[in-house]
């Protein structure tokens, strides 16, 4: 069973940058079109920024201009930088296929705050 495990989060002041880091099992990241999720508290989870194996991206308007996703095929991984981080972004962090398929990992805690 394909296993994904988020890493990189923390607390960040407002204006900061953070790199998640999403490791995935087997050969995932060249099969699929991977995408990062968020999930604030009380609110559904929704995607924030995703990669085809092609290497195309897309973002939320909410992201679009500050978050960046990247992947490495050879590690596995598909990373997401985050600049110019708002208190609106505090939200546990998910990576899964798009659509998600996978089984979902513990994901990763930022918060932005002063």
């Amino acid at each position: 069973q394909a296993q994904l495990v988020e890493s990189g989060g923390g607390l960040v002041q407002p204006g900061g940058s953070l790199r998640l880091s999403c490791a995935a099992s087997g050969s995932i990241v060249k099969s699929y079109t991977m995408g990062w999720y968020r999930q604030g508290l009380g609110k559904q989870r929704d995607l924030v920024a995703a990669i085809t194996s092609g290497g195309t991206t897309t973002y939320a308007d909410s992201t679009k201009g500050r978050f960046t996703i990247s992947s490495d095929k050879v590690k596995n991984t598909v990373y997401l930088q985050m600049n110019s981080l708002k208190p609106e972004d505090t939200a546990v962090y998910y990576c899964n296929s798009l659509p998600p398929k996978l089984g979902w990992g513990q994901g990763t805690q930022v918060t932005v705050s002063s």
